[in-house]
């Protein structure tokens, strides 16, 4: 009982002192080994030198050329004025009348195509709030659309999408980012047609009250981006390039090369399974490195600059994560994790989807981070859920679509990140504009997650 209440009031001060700003890095150490003290289980220096860092450092060796790649990618996108050049597009082909979907489709192709969700905010914003202002649909939808657009079916359903959430299984599962596709696409439609469907009732009801843009005097004027713009064709290749040599390397090329020497200790005694997924991102996102630059070289002003900025933008982002990891496993190393562990796998003993998607769901609302939760989950019981499926006859394509699936609900509370930082961006509060990203980024994505797991439990994966 002691353990256990060193693990609730750990996670509960995690997550409270998260929604009040303070940065993980500083925060899971310290609630992890607040943990360790009030079970009197483990030394805590061990604890903290030989569990949480070596989790932590274990999470980086394996996905920090993602983030790295991943981040100069985005850079160079958002320098080279490709990703304004897609969003603008989108928006003036469909107008302000459909303001919304604009936005939508806008952050969707960018995330999609690996941009960072966090480059596409910054990106589509202005952009957004011109839409948004001429169309007369009040400012507090804007976080809505673009948490929609990027933080939703881009994130965590549809196959092929480069996102951290959907490479991190592919370690544990042996899958790639293309896992069970046809389900991906029907969460995905789901999301994207139930979160549009929201926003645009919503901003419907507004125009029938009378309510417009709204007065905003802490607004900072939206600046036009005079950049010679490349052509929507250009600025879509390398977006196109991610997606296309992805699904290549990782069905076609990866596994048609002699990898055997995978299984000697120098490599990690692995498979090619265990990597395939990794490597495949890794290429692409190298290719449209490379294709955004050679396509973009006269208008990128400074491209060592745009490379150095993604460097850094990756490692906040990793370390956090990775932190997140560490405070997991020290939790995951108490005896009084087990009980909870076991508790919520007895769930449903007779489908692991519904117990793994219950075990992710909640230790990503506890984070406030959908990788951070995942990783969590699966570095404890990912391989007992594997060996649950098999025995079951269960594709370890839908573990893997129902883990990005779950991972992708609970992380949107309130003490999100990603959501503050949002709010941020926008200039409005969570009183403004959260109850919207709570629809369309939390209950919408829940009700995609039970639509798959049902189909999955009747009609396996596909």
């Amino acid at each position: 009982m002691q353990g256990i209440i060193g693990i609730v009031l750990s996670l509960a001060l995690l997550m409270f002192f998260a929604y009040r700003g303070y940065s993980v890095l500083f925060l899971a150490p310290i609630m992890a080994s607040l943990a360790v003290i009030i079970s009197g289980e483990a030394p805590l220096l061990a604890s903290y030198t030989q569990v949480f860092m070596q989790a932590l450092g274990d999470f980086v060796i394996q996905f920090f050329p993602i983030f790295l790649l991943g981040a100069i990618f985005g850079k160079l996108m958002d320098a080279s004025g490709a990703a304004q050049s897609i969003a603008r597009t989108i928006t003036g082909y469909l107008g302000a009348q459909r303001a919304v979907l604009a936005i939508v489709l806008a952050c969707g192709v960018l995330t999609y195509g690996g941009v960072s969700l966090f480059v596409v905010a910054f990106a589509v914003y202005p952009i957004a709030a011109a839409l948004f202002k001429e169309a007369d649909i009040p400012k507090r939808l804007i976080p809505g659309a673009i948490a929609l657009g990027a933080f939703t079916f881009t994130m965590t359903a549809l196959p092929g999408t480069p996102a951290i959430q959907n490479a991190i299984p592919t370690g544990y599962f042996g899958t790639d980012v293309f896992a069970a596709p046809g389900l991906g696409i029907i969460a995905g439609l789901i999301m994207m047609a139930g979160g549009t469907l929201w926003l645009t009732r919503r901003a419907s009801a507004a125009k029938g009250r009378g309510e417009g843009y709204g007065h905003h005097p802490d607004e900072d004027p939206v600046e036009e981006d005079n950049r010679s713009l490349p052509p929507i064709i250009v600025a879509l290749i390398p977006i196109v390039l991610v997606v296309v040599f992805n699904l290549l390397f990782a069905r076609v090329f990866i596994p048609m090369w002699d990898t055997g020497y995978l299984s000697d200790d120098q490599f990690g005694g692995v498979s090619i399974d265990d990597v395939r997924g990794i490597w495949a991102i890794i290429i692409s996102l190298a290719i449209a490195i490379g294709a955004t630059i050679g396509l973009n070289w006269q208008r990128l002003q400074d491209t060592r600059e745009a490379i150095n900025r993604g460097c850094m933008n990756s490692l906040l982002p990793i370390f956090n994560t990775a932190s997140e990891v560490g405070y997991g496993a020290v939790i995951a190393s108490l005896t009084a994790f087990v009980v909870i562990r076991d508790f919520m796998m007895g769930v449903s003993p007779d489908n692991p989807l519904i117990s793994q998607a219950l075990v992710v769901n909640v230790l990503a609302g506890i984070t406030g981070s959908s990788s951070g939760g995942m990783s969590i989950a699966l570095s404890t019981m990912g391989d007992k859920y594997l060996e649950m499926a098999t025995d079951m006859g269960i594709d370890p394509e839908l573990l893997h679509r129902v883990t990005t699936l779950a991972a992708g609900s609970l992380d949107t509370l309130p003490h999100c990140g990603a959501i503050i930082t949002l709010l941020s961006i926008c200039r409005l509060t969570h009183k403004q504009s959260y109850p919207d990203i709570f629809m369309v980024a939390l209950v919408i994505p829940v009700a995609a997650l039970v639509t798959v797991i049902t189909l999955g439990t009747v009609f396996g994966s596909f």
